[in-house]
């Protein structure tokens, strides 16, 4: 095929096709980033049934792409988009990806999910096979994709096709691991000697993300701290002995922030656009969203949190609505976007009922309101108890909205805590609801002086956590495995 990216980035969502999150986010802007850069890159990911193709268009390029899985002669179409001149090629295969959800639905996930990413993994390989030339890195990304880097270090070895290809895993998010029945190790194509403690087997259980960690040539994850927190049981979610014993090849590299995307001074999606020179608009912004989500009008002069992220332990939801009691009697308001835990939906529905006009809330997601919620609010509360690295602080920072979060992983590493003179934000040590409260009162304090607080939104919003800079720290791990990669 004429096809020829130099970096093959493989991952199960990418925005602006699929997203439930943060990884969509990330492999819609990184492989971007490297493509204005001038190297040649290629994405591999799933076409699901609930696919927003918007205006690229999504071409067959090639049908019956042999996989093999789960039975000898079963294939995969091979479809493309190009998004910016990144080529993005699209994995079919209607009984595994035909569906409305990517994951799960609200029962709980789908029965055949190692089937159905033993087959993405396999398919990609298979695909990058016909290329014209191999690529010299194939990056995969979460336990989604973490068998290509299983599968391309064994298949290597007999096959010289791959032997200039270098593998990277980045982990995301660690606590996804992609473990399952030991049937389905001995049904995916990986060889028996695969299957032991420092490979795929995970006390009895088929472990995808540890088959990727074990064999990959490289490991990334998305920020220093987490790094360092992921070889430690704290944090290690049972891999930090395999994740200790390949320090040497882990790194943690930063994620950046979509400035194109997130910028309060073009969203499209605001009253009002303002930016680090002129802050007018944030209060119009405020007001309108005080309308929108039905909250009293005079909270416009008073500190309004905001809070976006999955209704989730990890996202320390449950700390946060421990709290709202003590939160009234500051005379604040709180706008919470997000879905996760029927018990946590349901209880912010209990407290909206209880606080109407001071507490709003939107189950689920949407960007346009994720977007509001960055300007239209004082303060953006992040209480997790781990965040690899966290995009939202990121977005928060810029929009003027300082951010109260705890001293893990991204968000250690990218606000700056109140009392420092060059303070971005309020960082607190434990996951614990009186460090929340503490942290956020203290804000609120802060917030009472007008130029104190105006001093920190502009320090925050002068922060540059640009992908260019991420970019170029991959480079670097991509050189350090002998990928000679031109510019185009």
């Amino acid at each position: 095929m004429s096809l020829a990216p130099q970096i093959l980035f493989v991952t199960s969502e990418v925005y602006p096709f699929s997203k439930t999150g943060g990884l969509a986010d990330v492999l819609g802007i990184l492989p971007l980033t490297l493509q204005r850069m001038g190297y040649q890159v290629g994405v591999v990911t799933p076409l699901y049934g609930r696919m927003a193709s918007g205006d690229y268009q999504i071409r067959l390029i090639l049908d019956n792409c042999p996989v093999d899985y789960p039975w000898p002669g079963v294939s995969a179409d091979i479809y493309l988009a190009d998004y910016h001149g990144v080529q993005v090629f699209f994995i079919d295969r209607g009984e595994y990806f035909d569906r409305k959800q990517y994951y799960c639905t609200y029962k709980g996930e789908f029965f055949d999910n190692c089937e159905r990413f033993i087959f993405f993994a396999r398919a990609a390989l298979q695909f990058a096979r016909k290329l014209e030339t191999p690529p010299q890195i194939i990056h995969a990304n979460d336990w989604h994709a973490a068998l290509v880097p299983a599968f391309h270090h064994f298949w290597r070895r007999a096959d010289p096709h791959w032997a200039e290809t270098a593998s990277v895993m980045t982990i995301h998010n660690l606590a996804f691991q992609g473990q399952y029945s030991s049937r389905l190790f001995w049904n995916s194509g990986l060889p028996a000697e695969a299957w032991h403690m420092d490979g795929a087997e995970y006390f009895g259980s088929f472990n995808m993300l540890k088959a990727g960690v074990a064999y990959a040539d490289k490991i990334t994850t998305v920020s220093p701290t987490y790094a360092r927190e992921i070889v430690t049981p704290d944090f290690g979610c049972g891999l930090e002995g395999l994740l200790a014993k390949r320090n040497h090849d882990l790194e943690g590299i930063l994620n950046g922030a979509d400035y194109g995307v997130w910028n309060p001074g073009r969203d499209p999606f605001l009253a009002a656009q303002y930016d680090v020179h002129d802050l007018e608009g944030k209060q119009a912004c405020k007001r309108a969203l005080l309308e929108k989500m039905g909250l009293a009008p005079f909270l416009a002069e008073r500190p309004v949190l905001g809070f976006v992220g999955r209704l989730r332990e990890q996202k320390g939801i449950d700390l946060l609505l421990e709290i709202v009691p003590q939160l009234m009697e500051l005379n604040v308001g709180l706008v919470v976007l997000g879905e996760g835990g029927l018990n946590f939906e349901a209880q912010l529905n209990e407290l909206v009922e209880s606080y109407g006009g001071f507490i709003a809330a939107c189950i689920g997601y949407t960007e346009p309101l994720s977007h509001q919620i960055q300007a239209g609010t004082d303060i953006f509360v992040m209480p997790s108890r781990y965040e690899p690295c966290g995009l939202t602080q990121m977005y928060s920072l810029r929009y003027g909205t300082p951010p109260v979060a705890t001293a893990v992983g991204g968000l250690r590493d990218t606000i700056v805590s109140y009392p420092q003179v060059d303070a971005t934000g309020f960082v607190f040590e434990e996951a614990t609801a009186e460090a929340l409260y503490q942290a956020v009162a203290q804000a609120v304090d802060l917030w009472e002086d007008r130029e104190a607080w105006r001093a920190m939104q502009i320090r925050g919003m002068r922060k540059d956590f640009s992908w260019h800079r991420s970019a170029q720290d991959y480079l670097a791990v991509y050189e350090s495995l002998g990928a000679q990669l031109r510019c185009t």
